[in-house]
């Protein structure tokens, strides 16, 4: 099914090529971390906790909003890492066409789920909220902590370092605050960090 794209998101996706093309230089290695598309979905602003975990559920499964076509393909890359979600394949199809990718599980998003077993019909704030400072805290009521997210996140550094190719990494919001923050303790410089990355939006980590 095809979807008119959002063209206030249209930004996002095409200054990603842009500032990829001006990054791309005389470097030992360089990866382009790159925010999903935006999913079709609505969360419910007031759940319960068994609401909360279906919408989550349902999230993951939800499709991307269709893509502008561009010239991403004549990039310089070697690999395109994506998670085994759904959105970051599409995603990395949309910009970039089908090719071999390297899926991995090691650049999932931080799974979510309700803090507290409620009846009562809480906000989705309270709900995304709790959940992260569990997550933050390592408090296990979380399917995965903190110490866990980190862990992975070197996994995949590990790996990408030892390659040593330019690569593209389709991934999660959430997550790249860790795999960025990792990425600058091992010398890589880079090129901006916010405390939300937009739908699409890219940073750049060379080293």
């Amino acid at each position: 099914m095809q979807i008119a794209f959002p063209y206030w998101l249209c930004y996002n996706f095409s200054s990603t090529y842009r500032q990829i093309e001006i990054y791309y230089g005389e470097v030992d290695m360089k990866a382009v971390i790159i925010r999903h598309g935006k999913v079709i979905f609505e969360w419910r602003k007031w759940s319960t906790s068994e609401e909360f975990n279906k919408d989550c559920k349902m999230y993951d499964e939800a499709p991307i909003f269709s893509l502008l076509s561009s010239d991403a393909s004549q990039l310089n890359y070697q690999d395109i890492y994506i998670s085994n979600s759904q959105r970051s394949r599409e995603s990395a199809n949309q910009l970039f066409g089908e090719k071999d990718f390297i899926t991995t599980q090691l650049i999932d998003e931080v799974p979510l789920c309700a803090s507290i077993v409620s009846s009562q019909k809480l906000p989705l704030i309270f709900w995304n909220v709790s959940g992260r400072l569990q997550w933050f805290f390592n408090i296990h009521l979380q399917k995965e902590c903190r110490r866990e997210t980190i862990y992975r996140a070197e996994q995949f550094i590990r790996i990408i370092t030892q390659k040593n190719n330019d690569c593209i990494i389709v991934t999660h919001g959430f997550f790249m605050h860790t795999l960025l923050s990792r990425m600058k303790k091992q010398d890589f410089q880079i090129s901006h960090i916010r405390l939300n990355y937009s739908n699409g939006e890219s940073v750049i980590a060379e080293r």
